[in-house]
Parts: C-alpha cells; sequence; structure tokens
C-alpha cells in the first residue's frame, strides 16, 4: 500500500472513529462483539475510506467531517467479506492472513456479526455529529450507501456471481457483475466524501462518479490477476479460489496481457475524469495507481 504521512493521519482517524463506534468487546452479547472487532479490526487495505477521505480532500473538507462516512463505509465493506466468506457462499478459510470470522467463531456469529455491523454503518451516519450537512444531504448519503448495500449494489452482484460460476460470461456481464458486487460501494465511497462538501457542484460529483467507475473494474481486473500470479501469503487469502471454483475472470476472457492493459486503459481514464480538479485530487491520483499495480 502506498504510504505517505497523510495516509498514516487517515489510517489512524478511521481506527480511532472503529473505536468510537464500535461497542466494547466486554460488553453483552460478549461473543458477538468480540467478533464484530476481529472482523474490523482485523487490518486490510482500507481503500473504500480511503476514497472517502480523497474525494473529500479533493473539495477541501476538513478530515474531521469525512471521519464519520468513512467509517460507515468500511463497517458496510467488512459486512460483505464476512457474509461471502460464508461457507454458503464462497466458503474461504483466509481473511487478511488471519481466519475468517466463521472459522474463528462460528457460522451462526458470523452472520449475526455481518447483520450488526450492517445496522450500526448505518447508525453511524444518521447520528453522527461531525457530520455537518443539511438534513436533504445526509438523507442522499444514507440513501448512496443503502443503495450500495442491497439488491441493485452488492446483494445483487453476488447473487450474480454465484449464479455466474461454471457459466461463460461476456466481457459487458462480467463487468456488469463487478460494477455491481465491488463497484457500487467503491462509487459510494467517492460520492459521500463529494456529499460531505455542502458546496460539491453536480460536476463535480458526476467526474469524480466517473472515476470511480473507472478504478472499480481496474480494481476487479486485478484481483483476477492477482489469483494467478501471486501466492496465499501474500495475498491474505487463499490463492487460485476462483480459478478452483471456475468464477469468469478478466484473464479468462482477455489473457494475461489484455487483462493488464485493460487495467491501464481504465486507470488512464480515471486519470482523465479528474483533469477538472487541481493538486488537491493527486491522492485521487495515487489511489487509482496503485490499484493497478498492488500486489495483494
Amino acid at each position: 500500500m502506498i504510504d505517505t504521512p497523510a495516509l498514516q493521519n487517515y489510517r489512524s482517524r478511521i481506527e480511532a472513529a472503529f473505536e468510537h463506534w464500535l461497542p466494547d468487546a466486554c460488553t453483552h452479547p460478549v461473543r458477538l462483539h468480540e467478533a464484530m472487532r476481529y472482523a474490523v479490526l482485523n487490518g486490510g487495505k482500507q481503500i473504500r475510506p480511503l476514497l472517502v477521505y480523497a474525494s473529500g480532500k479533493a473539495l477541501d473538507v476538513p478530515a474531521d467531517i469525512l471521519d464519520d462516512p468513512a467509517c460507515a463505509v468500511e463497517l458496510i465493506h467488512v459486512f460483505s467479506l464476512v457474509h461471502d466468506d460464508l461457507p454458503a457462499m464462497d466458503d474461504d478459510d483466509l481473511r487478511r492472513g488471519k481466519p475468517t470470522c466463521h472459522k474463528a467463531y462460528d457460522d451462526a456469529t458470523a452472520i449475526l456479526a455481518g447483520d450488526a455491523l450492517q445496522a450500526l454503518a448505518f447508525y453511524v451516519l444518521a447520528h453522527s455529529n461531525r457530520i455537518r450537512v443539511t438534513a436533504d444531504r445526509r438523507l442522499e448519503m444514507l440513501e448512496t450507501l443503502s443503495l450500495a448495500s442491497g439488491s441493485r449494489g452488492m446483494a445483487g452482484g453476488q447473487a450474480i456471481d454465484i449464479a455466474s460460476e461454471g457459466e461463460q460470461l461476456t466481457i459487458a456481464e462480467l463487468e456488469d457483475m463487478h460494477i455491481h458486487k465491488t463497484g457500487t460501494l467503491i462509487r459510494a465511497s467517492v460520492k459521500l466524501g463529494a456529499l460531505s462538501c455542502p458546496h460539491a457542484t453536480p460536476e463535480q460529483i458526476k467526474q469524480l462518479d466517473h472515476y470511480a467507475k473507472c478504478i472499480v473494474l481496474s480494481y476487479q481486473i486485478q484481483d483476477d490477476i492477482l489469483d494467478i500470479e501471486s501466492d496465499t501469503t501474500t495475498l491474505g487469502k487463499t490463492q487460485g479460489a476462483d480459478m478452483a471454483r471456475n468464477k469468469p475472470t478478466y484473464p479468462a476472457l482477455l489473457g494475461m496481457e489484455g487483462a493488464k492493459r485493460r487495467a491501464r486503459e481504465l486507470h488512464e481514464q480515471s486519470m482523465d475524469s479528474l483533469s477538472v480538479f487541481d493538486q488537491r485530487a493527486d491522492l485521487l491520483r495515487q489511489l487509482s495507481r496503485y490499484i493497478i499495480k498492488r500486489s495483494s
């Protein structure tokens, strides 16, 4: 992961937000709260909360206003990972180099932990006194995150993913799946940062959303590449899992070189969409570059 003083500061801020909003591990029911904290405080790249900070920074939003939207979006992301890892879904044993939540605890506790994290995310957006926008704008933030989580977002994308195992998809169908499964939450992350700015213009929000669409697909292409070229230790999850389940991937459809070329093209498009912003959008530029060069 790219490492700068600014990113270190944002990571410290998001960890502080987690500690503020997550129930203490000693709070009844103890096992559920332990599992929630285990899933959230288990490392990870934190790309989505960093995108909240980065898009907000592009519009000159102070970091303290972005802490709770960043926290909320990561809670939704972790909830989705906990449920995706379950035996009824992807049946994964490792997440971020450690046993998945259902392996560390049990299936029922993992389901409840995911449910509770999802509910907590909306509680954070609804009750945060650090988000300084109008009631209508806060409602739009809640709407953005809820749509990203449901049947027209992650849940729908996961349903398409399950139905696609062993099927031959076209590039358009593969992109549609990832735009739902991975894409809506990444786009929501960028939009939440923009919505935290009371004076963000429709054109600015449109350009930031186009940036997000590009990095959504480049992120997934790089995931597919790493599933083939990397190893379990580096990835922090089981290498080759997608191939083992016969999932459709970009390298399978485009070839490895074609997939890498497509990722680079999407990165260039994301850069073009930021041309209307000044140097305050440099963190967004760095994150797009990181996405296609990361090793895990």
